[in-house]
């Protein structure tokens, strides 16, 4: 793990701090490819990429029936565990559930009425580790919304995860399907012989899965673009070196090109990190990849003169994970300075992973400084909203000349003849 001084930092690593991880174009290349096979061969798309990425032989791409068969072979306690995760997170996105409105407008009635999308898809990573948290993450807001159809996607395997198959059931998933990666994402897009098409797709995932959710953007929605796992920890001199470096650590051993970096203002800290990273990786059984994270470009400490500077830094990176480990005064500082951030953990004991578990915040989160425009999924991500009104003549009457006026300001008589018809 590299320290680094931000007033001597060259553009060139400014632009790979800030800009995070890259997709190649042979990437874009190959999924698109990929979307259009899925699109023109359906199940025969998904069973050949199966074979070829997956390594597995898919006889029966609909598996929803093995998610009660998972639920019951689980471990007790597991089982008990995902149970409580799942009725924190459920409690927490309850209380973001909107209620219709109507106001009186000098008038006019008008308010706003929300109703759930019909048709969700749900992307499940496989790869170098099982997500059953993400499951929860992604179908209990949607539950919690009321929306009709639930389909989820997951790579194949030769022996599925049981304890994301578990989760899917807990959660109450409808459909559960063994398409994985750019495939996974074109099917629930546009649809196969046995997959049938939704209205919007959410989930985290690879970067294959990211440019293929981009590419199928214009036809079907998505949450957001995601990309690499970030964290941003604010540290001062009072933070506890090893609970900085284990908050680093949790987020390393997603990914080797995760972004994993610390501000402070204190040397003396860093060195501490530093030393408590190396200490602690060696203990665990995803060192290489740990080791790998901490070591990229878009990881490090980065030391700064003040805590001021930090949080103008923090506000530039919009990080998805922001822990904030400072003096009660700095963290208030920070708190009102900061406002892109995917999630905030405020506090010695408020790791990143309660978030990622069982806090009840989702941790389905905008990153590569995507949260300077948006959250995290809710029950808003599955949510449509309508407005509707109703005037009568009187209220009609008192806005009929601001209407003509503009209508025929723009050339759109029509529009002012709609009005003054209903006087004549």
């Amino acid at each position: 793990m590299e320290m680094r001084y931000l007033e001597k930092m060259g553009e060139d690593q400014r632009e790979v701090v800030f800009k995070r991880y890259q997709v190649s174009q042979e990437i874009q290349k190959t999924v698109r490819t990929i979307i259009d096979n899925v699109r023109e061969q359906g199940d025969d798309a998904l069973r050949k990429y199966a074979l070829e990425f997956d390594k597995v032989e898919v006889k029966e791409i609909d598996i929803t029936q093995e998610a009660k068969k998972a639920y019951e072979a689980i471990d007790e306690e597991l089982k008990l565990a995902i149970k409580k995760a799942a009725e924190n997170i459920e409690a927490f996105h309850k209380s973001q559930v909107r209620e219709d409105w109507v106001g009186n407008f000098d008038g006019r009635e008008m308010g706003q009425r929300f109703r759930p999308i019909n048709k969700i898809g749900v992307y499940v990573p496989g790869g170098t580790a099982a997500y059953p948290s993400s499951v929860l993450m992604a179908i209990i807001p949607a539950k919690v919304a009321g929306v009709g159809h639930i389909a989820v996607v997951t790579p194949p395997a030769e022996k599925l995860n049981q304890v994301t198959l578990a989760a899917a059931y807990i959660s109450g998933a409808d459909k559960i399907y063994a398409a994985g990666g750019a495939q996974g994402i074109a099917a629930l897009a546009y649809g196969t012989q046995t997959i049938d098409p939704v209205d919007k797709i959410i989930g985290p995932g690879n970067q294959w899965v990211a440019v293929a959710k981009k590419e199928i953007r214009s036809d079907v929605e998505i949450e957001f673009v995601a990309g690499i796992s970030e964290i941003l920890i604010i540290a001062d001199l009072t933070a506890d070196p090893r609970i900085v470096a284990a908050d680093l650590i949790a987020q390393a051993e997603h990914d080797g090109n995760v972004a994993a970096l610390v501000v402070t203002d204190s040397e003396e800290l860093s060195k501490g990190i530093i030393e408590e990273t190396k200490v602690q990786t060696k203990l665990l059984d995803r060192r290489d990849i740990i080791n790998q994270t901490l070591d990229n470009a878009y990881s490090g400490i980065i030391l700064v003169k003040s805590m001021e500077i930090a949080a103008e830094f923090a506000e530039e990176y919009a990080s998805e994970h922001l822990s904030i480990q400072t003096s009660e005064e700095n963290e208030k500082m920070l708190l009102e300075k900061i406002s892109n951030a995917g999630s905030i953990f405020v506090g010695r004991d408020t790791p990143v992973a309660a978030g990622d578990y069982a806090s009840g915040t989702n941790h389905i989160l905008p990153t590569n400084q995507g949260s300077r425009v948006t959250g995290g999924v809710s029950v808003d991500t599955f949510t449509k909203v309508s407005t509707i009104q109703r005037l009568d003549k009187t209220a009609l009457g008192k806005i009929r000349k601001i209407i003509t006026t503009i209508a025929r300001s723009e050339g759109l008589d029509g529009h002012a003849e709609s009005i003054e018809r209903r006087f004549d």
